[in-house]
């Protein structure tokens, strides 16, 4: 190699040192998952960017970032997209039993202040509404119920009663707001849940008008809405992505696709506060383990004799937990197939981990 050769050797090193001293490492959020890359937005700057996966990510577990998460992107010189190569601890989750696996969660969303479920105040669906509160209250955020559509309802005392129905699902400690195109005042109600400096993850079965209410938060159309057929108010699925949408003098809401399987992961916590008269009923029970299922002594079946707990919703109650335990069979069965421990599962959840999931250093 010639003196010029040497030269130009040095150089090339020179700019590649040069570019890698360049390189920067952000803490962003990501905004939005579609078809595409994920979109991420720079929380120092607010600078948005589409970002790919470091492949130790993908190649650990089949690793992939949800909407809300926190990471840390590394930004490099002549690469046209951000890498994701760190995924920062999760607040909260919004988890649900992925409907393709027997015994795999589906995480759908991430760091949220507020569950917001939406619901169509015509077509109140109160099995799915008692699913969706379990998932709801599981993430330990605040929790909300929205009924939408009420212009379609055929009188007040028809949303009232309705009203008074899906409050006595969720309790009194859970909002329960009537929402209408019409009335300007109850989207507003709306938006006092979500203030400055707080997320709301908005769920509901496709069609519930979760689009529409987006929409009504932030005063102008940034969700695309499928046309509605006159009388029952039914229209076609639009939302294809997860979004953060950031609402005019307030938070930010979390639009979802629309959730068809309600699957319960781990909800034990959920069932709880979801279904806390009953779980406060078992406690007088004269059995521990008791069943509810005509033991002698059973507290649960007294108070649905005495019409203080509906037949149904124990019903609802007792077909949750039985398909908590028997999630947890399977999942114990894969673990011992795999060779593993639960205890060894709990540790590492234990251990407190600041990351999710981080990518081995590049070399």
């Amino acid at each position: 190699m010639g003196l010029s050769d040497l030269d130009q050797e040095a150089a090339r090193t020179a700019d590649l040192a040069e570019d890698a001293s360049s390189d920067q490492v952000r803490i962003g959020q990501v905004v939005k998952l579609d078809r595409g890359f994920p979109l991420v937005r720079c929380l120092d700057t607010g600078e948005q960017l589409r970002c790919e996966h470091a492949t130790d990510l993908v190649k650990e577990g089949r690793f992939r970032v949800v909407v809300g998460d926190r990471v840390e992107v590394l930004i490099s010189q002549g690469h046209d997209k951000g890498i994701i190569q760190d995924v920062l601890e999760r607040r909260t989750e919004l988890v649900r039993k992925d409907p393709a696996e027997r015994a795999v969660a589906q995480v759908m969303a991430a760091n949220f202040d507020l569950v917001i479920i939406a619901q169509p105040l015509a077509e109140v669906n109160i099995r799915r509404l008692e699913r969706e509160l379990v998932l709801a209250f599981e993430t330990g955020a605040k929790v909300a119920v929205v009924l939408t559509k009420a212009d379609l309802a055929q009188d007040e005392s028809a949303v009232q009663q309705i009203r008074r129905q899906v409050q006595d699902r969720a309790g009194q400690q859970v909002p329960v707001l009537v929402i209408s195109a019409q009335q300007p005042e109850t989207v507003e109600e709306v938006r006092s849940l979500i203030p400055q400096g707080t997320v709301a993850v908005l769920v509901g079965k496709s069609g519930v008008g979760k689009s529409s209410l987006i929409n009504l938060l932030v005063g102008r159309e940034v969700q695309e809405t499928g046309s509605v057929r006159e009388g029952d108010g039914k229209g076609r699925h639009t939302t294809v992505s997860r979004e953060i949408v950031p609402i005019p003098q307030g938070g930010f809401v979390m639009d979802m696709p629309g959730v068809r399987g309600v699957g319960v992961w781990e909800a034990e916590a959920g069932i709880g506060a979801a279904f806390a008269d009953i779980e406060e009923a078992a406690t007088r029970c004269k059995f521990r383990d008791c069943k509810h299922a005509g033991e002698p002594g059973c507290a649960v079946r007294a108070a649905v004799a005495e019409g203080q707990i509906s037949q149904e919703r124990l019903d609802s109650y007792l077909s949750l937990t039985t398909e908590v335990k028997t999630l947890r069979e399977r999942k114990e069965e894969a673990r011992r197939m795999q060779g593993t421990k639960a205890s060894d599962e709990r540790a590492g959840k234990r251990g407190g981990h600041k990351r999710v999931h981080k990518a081995r250093k590049r070399r």
